[in-house]
């Protein structure tokens, strides 16, 4: 599993910090020691695509920042889930994780994704977080709000924002069988498709259906998270995630800003080092929203009362069937 893939990198770090560093001169001198781990992650782990590595190196930066609880104690953003993997895996909103390791880089092969900040200089994790600080798919809109609020003061549009990373993202437990079911029909780039066809009317599922956290989707090859669902449908959060239909910028700017705070929970900035100049920037998206073919305005949801959801042109062809994401290597 990726699991080993990226432990066995963390191992090997020391052996490649003799690499050649072309970009030394541009980063801080006490940050140039990431240049050849960067080298080494992009190439040989993520394999510069934005596919199952990449997506599951950033869905674990959230499944380790999270556990935190001003009352139930864990730190933050502090790499806990690394170090205590044998406990934090066995939780069950961690089932089929990856290690976090490198989610602030893992952007950089997605095109359309935000060059996002980073900070280093962590103290090693004292303890494990927590069980049941991770939200789960099937939690409804308000248990999902009050643990974010609580785990990271983070309002509901941060929360709406943080969920752009499902635009290159897919579920490997849900369904069970099925492994890389896509949250939207574009996943290798991050862009605003999640929140265009999430406001679909749902139709079929992907697989048998009836699963836990799973509601029908759209799009037959994709599958949709009941929490998405409930968010782009419920107040306080139906008008914000509807901002980000077909608004790149807008997305990308309030996701930096919201991945950043994440990796700052448990943690006092000012004893961290600014290291954001070793992340390489993801290639340019410019591209625009689309309904899928088939699909129009008609089959919009419309929930936000103060505003309409954008006109976007359907694409032509048939119905589309999305297929899964190839797996990662994991040997």
């Amino acid at each position: 599993m990726v699991f080993k893939s990226i432990s066995a990198l963390v191992l090997a770090l020391p052996v490649v910090l003799g690499a050649a560093i072309d970009r030394r001169a541009t980063v801080p001198q006490e940050c140039a020691f990431l240049l050849p781990i960067v080298d080494d992650l992009m190439n040989n782990l993520f394999e510069n695509e934005c596919g199952d590595a990449a997506h599951g190196a950033l869905r674990l930066t959230f499944h380790d920042a999270i556990g935190i609880d001003p009352t139930l104690g864990g730190g933050g953003a502090d790499g806990s889930i690394i170090t205590f993997n044998s406990t934090e895996l066995t939780f069950a909103a961690n089932d089929g994780d990856f290690v976090f390791l490198a989610g602030s880089l893992s952007l950089a092969t997605c095109e359309g994704a935000p060059q996002v900040k980073l900070a280093i200089g962590r103290p090693q994790p004292i303890a494990a977080s927590p069980d049941l600080l991770v939200p789960e798919p099937f939690d409804d809109v308000n248990k999902i709000l009050a643990r974010m609020a609580a785990g990271g003061n983070f309002s509901p549009q941060e929360v709406i924002a943080l969920l752009s990373s499902h635009s290159v993202a897919g579920a490997d437990t849900i369904i069970p069988g099925l492994a890389g079911i896509p949250f939207d029909s574009t996943p290798s780039v991050f862009d605003t498709q999640v929140f265009v066809e999430v406001q679909l009317r749902g139709t079929t599922f992907t697989g048998p259906g009836g699963n836990q956290g799973e509601v029908m989707t759209a799009i037959q090859g994709t599958t949709r998270l009941q929490s998405d669902h409930n968010f782009a449908r419920s107040t306080p959060t139906d008008c914000f995630w509807q901002s980000f239909a077909n608004n790149q910028q807008q997305m990308t700017e309030q996701f930096a800003a919201a991945f950043f705070k994440m990796s700052l929970l448990g943690q006092n900035e000012n004893d961290l080092i600014d290291c954001s100049s070793v992340i390489p920037p993801a290639p340019t998206f410019t591209g625009n929203a689309f309904f899928p073919p088939s699909l129009t305005h008609n089959d919009v949801e419309q929930a936000c009362a103060t505003a309409a959801f954008p006109n976007l042109p359907t694409l032509p062809g048939p119905p589309e069937v999305v297929p899964p994401i190839p797996q990662a290597d994991g040997s």
